[in-house]
This record gives C-alpha cells, structure tokens and sequence, in this order.
C-alpha cells in the first residue's frame, strides 16, 4: 500500500508491535477500532481500514509465548483517547533490548522512544522502537550510551559476532508538511541516516530495521530539508528510548548502569 504504484492514496494507521510475525493477530483490534470510528476506505457501503503493520523480534525476552494480540491492540486504541502515550517499557517497547552482539546475558534494556520539533510552519516528530542488534550511541557526542556491557563494540564486530539473535527497530516519521507518496520514500531513505550514526553496527542481516515517513497536513515544504529533519528526530528519539526505559526482565538499563 506504501508504494508509489498501489493505487491507495492514504492510510489509516500504523501499528508497532512486538511478538515477531505472532503479533500481527493484533492488527485486527486497530481495524475493529478505525471501523466503529468509521474510519477507513469506502468499498461498497463497508468501511475498510488501512492498516500497515511491522513487528519486532522479542521472542527471546521474558515469556515468549506472551504476544500482543487483537484484544490488547483495540484496548491500545481505546486507552489512546486519554492521550496516555508514554516513553520506555511501553506497547513494542516492552520486549526491546540493545547490544546483543555477544547474546542476550550480555545486551541491556531499550524501548520506546519519540522526539518532536517545530520550525515556523513545519511540525516534525518520531517515534522509535529501539530494537537492534548494534551498540547505541549519542549522535551528537559519539559517546556509547547502551550495548554491549564492558565490551568495546569494534572488538566484536571485527572479531566475529556472537550468538544468533534476531532484531528490529522500527520507527515511524511523521511531518505536516505535504508530500506524495514517492517523495516520502525518499524522506525514508533520508530517515535511515538518523539510524545508522546512532546505532553500530546497523542493517546488518539479523536486522529488520524499517522507517514509515507519512504527512499529516498540507504545508508545503522541501523535500531534502524534511529528510534531514526525519534523521534528526529520529536520531534524538533513540536517546530518549534508551534513557526512558527502566530495568527489567534481569536487563540493566542505561539509566540504572550510569546513575
């Protein structure tokens, strides 16, 4: 549906979840809820949400047969209402961890995280479920802020990496500036910059790092200027993902380890 050639022009939702391809059972609790909202596409007298859905890979932190499901994601919908939203341990947050290059015994806590700007007209944010195989670092500083523990990350990735371990971060971009579909693949593009100077090492193949760009309003606004934005609030949601987060599961958090 994302793609410039599908003939849909908008969507209705974006749904971050964990569970692995088990949590995409909860994508039906965010239809049921658009549909008694009747919010969706009009086919035929029916109202069909549109709903685009990815799932990071948890199933190796705390029960991994406790996965999100329809009746928790329309809850998530319901509670939304009251504008809970919250940082950390949160939603797809929840089973999220970093540094996992010498497995999980050695990998710390991460979460969610979201930052937002605002520059004249242009309103730009992000939210991001931090999820990677990689170490994390401050985008400003370069300073290591979570990973691997007592280990120097260029030691493991040239060294060999450790044990099998899936991962996903997942981040959703979101600007009122006014944008076709193609040109927010390339705020996509430009997006993926905010991941690659936070986390190392990143996009590697037991990542399924993914960036959804999407426009919510109708200022008119340069392209490249905007991708640069989605790096940067993206880039600035990792640090808060890692810092929001509490300790749990037996994995430290980074504010726990530095305090």
């Amino acid at each position: 549906m994302l793609k410039p050639l599908a003939a849909a022009e908008k969507i209705h939702a974006i749904l971050l979840s964990g569970g692995s391809a088990f949590g995409l059972d909860s994508s039906g609790g965010v239809m049921q809820y658009l549909e008694e909202c009747k919010i969706g596409f009009n086919a035929g007298g029916f109202i069909v949400p549109l709903v685009c859905q990815s799932c990071l890979f948890d199933l190796t932190v705390a029960d991994g047969k406790t996965r999100p499901d329809k009746n928790m994601s329309y809850q998530a919908c319901v509670n939304s209402e009251k504008n809970n939203y919250s940082d950390g341990n949160h939603g797809a947050g929840t089973g999220a961890t970093v540094g996992k290059m010498r497995g999980m015994e050695n990998c710390m806590k991460s979460g969610l995280g979201s930052y937002a700007v605002q520059i004249g007209e242009i309103k730009a944010g992000a939210v991001v479920v931090l999820n990677s195989l990689g170490d994390i670092f401050d985008w400003k500083n370069g300073k290591k802020i979570a990973g691997v523990r007592n280990v120097e990350t260029d030691e493991i990735i040239y060294g060999g990496l450790g044990g099998f371990v899936w991962n996903t971060t997942l981040a959703v971009f979101m600007t009122n500036a006014k944008f076709s579909k193609s040109k927010l693949c390339k705020i996509s593009d430009m997006a993926h910059d905010g991941l690659a100077r936070s986390i190392r090492p990143v996009h590697t193949s037991s990542d399924g790092d993914s960036v959804y760009s999407v426009s919510l309003g109708e200022i008119e606004a340069d392209v490249d200027v905007i991708g640069c934005l989605a790096a940067d609030v993206i880039s600035e949601a990792i640090i808060r993902a890692v810092y929001s987060c509490e300790s749990l599961y037996g994995y430290p958090a980074a504010k726990d380890i530095h305090e």
